[in-house]
């Protein structure tokens, strides 16, 4: 899902936070909600972080959360949403150029939600990091849109949306090592910044790893 652009990915993400203002409402992803509600907390990284809400939820539910973006600003935005949720203790916040740099240890749970760029990003390489990176007995919690919304009748740029069975193929998990819970297109309302009503269709994955590999 890229665009031919003239500006770097971080100074794409880093302009769309500085000069937009707030982009995101602060209430955390629907789907990360429905797949992680069940979860036992632990420590858990949140991939593509943005402003925050996916970390600060987790938090608020006794996870210790490590979220990363790009965007400097957008890591300001997500610290102090954190200190005014009261769960600043329990989130760290590291800047990292995914594909580049990805963070330190494993993790009972990688959230990777709309992990999707309009600039040059490689993002099978990174999903595969996160993949990497879940603790045995931990969890890989991956959403992404399967297409534009409905309402959008000229898409901004041609873009190619992985589809459910694209990325299992790139993630190629081992059966041995790896249990896949959800796999699974969801349909939501969309509207509009006009006001249009309509819909857009994500997927959304959901793996557990073995806690020992098997023999």
């Amino acid at each position: 899902m890229t665009e031919t652009h003239p500006l770097t990915a971080a100074e794409f993400w880093e302009a769309r936070y500085r000069d937009g203002g707030r982009l995101w409402s602060g209430r955390p992803n629907k789907l990360l909600v429905r797949e992680a509600s069940d979860l036992t907390p632990g420590s858990a990284l949140d991939l593509g972080c943005g402003e925050g809400a996916d970390a600060v939820w987790l938090a608020s539910r006794g996870w210790r959360v490590t979220g990363v973006d790009i965007s400097r600003t957008a890591l300001e935005r997500a610290a102090g949403h954190a200190v005014e949720a009261g769960v600043g203790e329990r989130a760290v916040w590291e800047r990292h150029v995914l594909g580049e740099t990805f963070p330190e240890g494993s993790f009972d749970l990688v959230n990777a939600q709309f992990l999707q760029s309009p600039v040059e990003f490689d993002q099978r390489s990174v999903l595969r990091q996160a993949a990497q990176a879940v603790a045995p007995g931990g969890t890989l919690l991956i959403v992404m849109h399967a297409g534009w919304p409905s309402w959008q009748s000229e898409p901004p740029f041609e873009a190619q949306f992985p589809t459910l069975d694209s990325v299992l193929d790139e993630l190629a998990l081992p059966e041995t090592d790896w249990t896949v819970e959800t796999v699974e297109a969801v349909r939501s309302v969309s509207v509009s910044p006009e006001g249009v009503e309509g819909f857009r269709d994500d997927n959304v994955w959901r793996a557990r790893r073995a806690h020992a590999s098997r023999t």
